[in-house]
């Protein structure tokens, strides 16, 4: 892998940050969900986040 450069790692800083706030997010909208596919779409939007912030984290 090249190395990365400052600007790099910084973007993914932001990316990643981004990525765990909505992960988070996600999560507590989910435990608030009252109705069940609403449930399921924030749990599953909230596995999307994480898997993308473990996708970002592997640059590191």
């Amino acid at each position: 892998m090249a190395d990365l450069s400052v600007l790099d790692l910084q973007n993914l800083r932001h990316l990643i940050g981004g990525y765990t706030t909505n992960h988070c997010k996600m999560q507590d909208y989910a435990a608030q969900a009252q109705d069940p596919e609403v449930k399921k779409l924030f749990q599953d939007a909230a596995n999307s986040a994480m898997k993308n912030k473990q996708d970002l984290m592997k640059f590191l």
